[in-house]
């Protein structure tokens, strides 16, 4: 990596700090592994570090070493409005618009923290004073990795740090199966394990703990799933009547989208998911090949992501986003079927 972001970075840490630590809103595995594997670091280095979410995060990340010590901002907002106005210095993860980060985003937006910005999505807006950004990473973890690995840190990782950062690249890299992994990635997970990460473990409770609840609403998923042959593409809609059913939870539909890819001659994959509560549409985009939905849902429903993973969201009605998606297609249609 820039070895100019490695100097400023060490200048950063040179001096004791006040530092906050945050992931985007509906933290995923690699935000709060990213996260927490900072943290972990940090703390190490006897640095006062603070982890701020936006909202919660899934039960089957909670089991993760540190993060029972996580601000949640809609829990305890007072405490978290207090380190953000004490901060020195800002980590921001995994996300790089502070339009990701809900409400949030004001006090940032008044804080005079220096920030650094650790991420891997496309198109970085300029926020932050020192940007590591690099849209070739598979996630965000294996870019924290490399920041330690730039310090001539890489053996003070402790076996709660290398779980974390483990768990976060397993599960964007979708168990090192997505083409964001390359051999470097599996160069950083090795050191990871020689460190103490627990790889069996981390599958094991994050892909392998279910709830009747959770099954019986994959099931429902399936259920609702329509294929549409003439564009290679599948998706899958869950209302929020159909959520309350199954007593859904936060991070019960990891993974629901990628069902669709699974079906032969599929490329393009999508599960629309209603949030009563905020009053929109909830969309996660999959893809293999060249078929960007990134640039599909930047275009089309305010996302973005990766190529082959982006989410994004809609403020009409489920049956209105529905016809509105399959009026797209067809401008779609010969990229879909390259």
């Amino acid at each position: 990596m820039n070895l100019e972001i490695i100097k400023a970075i060490k200048g950063l840490l040179e001096i004791p700090q006040k530092i906050v630590i945050i992931p985007h809103k509906n933290p995923d595995g690699d935000a709060i592994g990213s996260t927490l594997g900072l943290w972990h670091y940090l703390k190490g280095k006897g640095q006062d570090a603070t982890i701020i979410v936006p909202n919660d995060f899934p039960k089957f990340l909670k089991w993760m070493p540190g993060s029972e010590q996580i601000v949640n901002f809609e829990r305890d907002s007072s405490a978290a409005k207090a380190l953000i106005n004490n901060a020195t210095v800002i980590f921001t993860l995994d996300f790089n618009h502070l339009g990701r980060i809900g409400q949030l985003q004001p006090l940032l937006e008044d804080s005079s923290a220096t920030f650094v910005m650790i991420d891997h999505h496309q198109e970085p807006d300029n926020y932050s004073k020192i940007t590591y950004s690099d849209v070739s990473m598979s996630s965000t973890c294996e870019m924290v990795f490399n920041v330690i690995e730039g310090l001539d840190d890489v053996e003070s990782i402790t076996p709660d740090l290398a779980i974390s950062l483990y768990t976060g690249i397993m599960t964007d890299t979708g168990s090192f199966k997505y083409s964001s992994t390359t051999s470097r990635t599996h160069l950083v997970v090795a050191k990871l394990i020689e460190q103490g990460a627990k790889n069996t473990e981390a599958h094991n409770k994050v892909y392998d703990t279910n709830t009747p609840s959770r099954l019986h609403l994959l099931g429902c998923a399936l259920k609702n799933m329509v294929i549409l042959e003439e564009f290679n593409t599948a998706f899958i809609t869950l209302s929020q009547d159909e959520l309350d059913t199954y007593n859904f939870k936060k991070g019960d539909t990891e993974g629901f989208v990628n069902y669709g890819l699974t079906l032969e001659g599929i490329v393009f994959a999508v599960i629309f998911i209603e949030n009563r509560e905020e009053g929109i549409i909830k969309i996660s985009f999959r893809s293999e090949g060249d078929f960007s939905v990134n640039e599909f849902a930047r275009a089309n429903f305010n996302g973005g992501g990766h190529t082959n993973a982006a989410g994004g969201r809609s403020d009409v009605s489920m049956e209105e986003t529905i016809n509105q998606f399959k009026a797209l297609l067809p401008q779609y249609k010969d990229d879909l079927n390259a």
